[in-house]
């Protein structure tokens, strides 16, 4: 899947928040069950909730139903991370086009 960095602009705060959320739950669990989301970003009033479905729409999240219901981060989640980590650090500045030149 191609990088969309347009849906970047349009991420909330909270959406990050809930996204860094999934990533320390898979600290100790493959799959992260909703009711730890919710405890990690703290969130209220099912703000967590909401947050996952745009990120679920974006496919930044995936959702899993093996043994338990739960949520896993995809690359792309990962990839959003990373840039977002690198602007706040000042590392990138913008993002254009072409990749590979200049």
């Amino acid at each position: 899947m191609k990088l969309d960095v347009n849906v970047l602009r349009y991420l909330s705060k909270d959406d990050f928040r809930v996204l860094t959320s999934v990533e320390m739950g898979q600290k100790n669990h493959e799959i992260v069950p909703m009711q730890l989301i919710d405890s990690i970003s703290g969130l209220k009033h099912g703000g967590a909730y909401k947050c996952i479905k745009i990120l679920l729409r974006h496919k930044l999240v995936h959702h899993d139903n093996c043994k338990y219901e739960g949520y896993r981060l995809t690359n792309m989640g990962y990839d959003f991370l990373a840039i977002k980590t690198m602007c706040i650090r000042g590392h990138i500045a913008a993002v254009g086009r072409q990749i590979g030149v200049g």
